[in-house]
């Protein structure tokens, strides 16, 4: 961010991911967004990210059955989903789990997910 970094960094932020379905819609493997209503802290599992010269975090997700997944059945191609999947606002909704899972539904033969994923940052008055 150049010399804007310091005063960004004093504002708050959100990560947000894009993601959406390439070559054909997304039916094996769909992605499935958690509720961060339903997701209690507590289900969070910190894990590391080792990088050559730094160090992140994400997290899993333990399994609760309080929890709510939602996902769209057949994303098309000209269909994306905002994902925010950080907030430094702890008076809103921080994070949102995002995972592919297996659909029982899917046909026999449907050609293997293929998705694009980024990573945005916003940054607000």
């Amino acid at each position: 961010m150049g010399e804007q970094a310091d005063a960004l960094l004093t504002r708050r932020a959100a990560i947000i991911n894009v993601w959406r379905p390439i070559a054909y819609p997304a039916r094996d493997w769909p992605l499935a967004v958690g509720d961060a209503r339903t997701i209690d802290p507590d289900d969070l599992i910190a894990a590391d990210l080792i990088f050559p010269l730094r160090k992140g975090e994400t997290y899993g997700v333990a399994f609760n059955p309080a929890q709510r997944w939602l996902y769209i059945r057949n994303l098309q191609l000209d269909e994306a989903l905002l994902i925010k999947c950080w907030d430094s606002d702890p008076s809103v909704a921080r994070f949102a789990p995002h995972t592919g899972f297996e659909d029982p539904t899917t046909p026999p033969g449907t050609p293997l997910r293929q998705s694009i994923e980024f990573r945005t940052i916003a940054f607000f008055d």
